[in-house]
């Protein structure tokens, strides 16, 4: 993979390298993916290869919005847990 390739998800808000490392290794190679899929999709896709904290969650919405995890809004954190539990039902 070209090194600018594999730096790509390292450039976005909240995906550190190791993130980075195992998003790869979930099959998620880029932000548009994760857009694509979506927070909660990525997410679970992650969680079948590592376990993952609902900060992870966070982390890859604040991924899409430009955000830290940590400024994400409790409204998106709601609506992203209600997603959530559509899958786990």
């Amino acid at each position: 993979m070209a090194p600018n390739k594999r730096d790509e998800l390292t450039k976005l808000k909240n995906i550190g390298p190791k993130s980075a490392a195992r998003l790869r290794e979930a099959g998620i190679r880029s932000r548009e993916q994760i857009a694509e899929l979506g927070a909660v999709e990525a997410y679970r896709r992650l969680r079948q290869h590592y376990p993952a904290s609902l900060t992870m969650l966070w982390a890859l919405q604040g991924a899409l919005l430009g955000l830290p995890y940590n400024q994400i809004p409790p409204e998106i954190k709601a609506a992203l847990l209600d997603e959530l539990a559509q899958f786990e039902r």
